[in-house]
């Protein structure tokens, strides 16, 4: 079984290097060579190419334009044969666009799962993040043993797009968390408590949670190199409100959040990790 590999960011390449720590062989594409070519895997010109070389195809990217262009572009992934391929795109789609993804790949004899990730690049490199799927079971259960590779916790949600919509619902918490967290952090420190007693103590108190878990160090280092980012936060929960305006369905304690995260982008800050909207309230 040959993997092919697109979309080599923060998290993508965490997933990667989780891939070929657990045996597997990769073959990757990136529009741009250069970015690319210090990871040392094999790198072939364009996603037909890959696809035509590989049996499965994960694909990794920041939003739905960009998953389009890869089907879509010349020599994209829709001009080869699908038929015997699987796409495994790990992205956080926009709920309507990836029922097209699965629609044009089912068109082309091959099968797509949409499998969003949740978690970044310290639980990926681990294999310790979860995946929620959607597609056809036994496409799903053929690739299951692979995904256990990457996740920790897999899920299956069987109906077409439900598994990004669950993504969505997962990074209100996400971006709830965080901001609050961060805000407490802030609190705290003007209140002169030392801020590792504080996270701490949050950390066993009312704060506690994965979030706060993965970001402690972060916060306590200001480290706000990206890991997960103000950008994909502040997209995901834009897609999150279309969600619910869709459904007719008020949102509250999504909207304060998003707004939060979209500051950060408006001040340049889009591509530092999210915990480092702690500075709006540390300022």
């Amino acid at each position: 079984m040959s993997i092919g590999f697109i979309g080599l960011g923060n998290l993508g390449t965490a997933i990667a290097k989780r891939l070929t720590d657990t045996g597997e062989e990769l073959t990757i594409y990136n529009r741009t060579k250069s970015k690319v070519e210090h990871l040392g895997y094999p790198i072939v010109d364009s996603p037909k190419e890959l696809i035509e070389k590989c049996d499965i195809i994960f694909i990794c990217l920041f939003e739905s334009s960009a998953v389009e262009n890869i089907f879509k572009m010349e020599n994209g992934l829709l001009s080869a044969d699908l038929t015997g391929k699987t796409i495994i795109d790990l992205t956080t789609n926009h709920y309507e666009k990836v029922l097209e993804f699965h629609k044009l790949v089912d068109e082309k004899a091959g099968e797509y799962l949409e499998s969003p990730v949740f978690g970044s690049v310290a639980p990926a490199l681990q294999g310790l993040v979860t995946i929620v799927t959607s597609g056809k079971k036994e496409t799903f259960d053929s690739c299951k043993p692979l995904l256990e590779k990457i996740g920790k916790e897999i899920f299956y949600l069987k109906d077409e797009g439900k598994a990004s919509k669950m993504k969505l619902i997962n990074n209100l918490c996400l971006g709830s968390f965080m901001a609050t967290i961060a805000e407490c952090t802030a609190l705290g420190e003007a209140c002169d408590i030392e801020k590792s007693s504080l996270l701490e103590i949050l950390g066993v108190g009312g704060g506690q949670s994965l979030v706060l878990k993965a970001k402690t160090q972060k916060l306590l280092e200001e480290d706000f190199s990206a890991h997960f980012s103000n950008n994909a936060i502040y997209k995901d929960l834009h897609t999150l409100q279309d969600l619910a305006y869709s459904l007719n369905q008020p949102l509250f304690t999504a909207s304060v959040p998003k707004e939060l995260f979209g500051k950060m982008k408006k001040d340049g800050k889009g591509e530092e990790d999210f915990c480092s909207i702690y500075q709006l309230f540390k300022d």
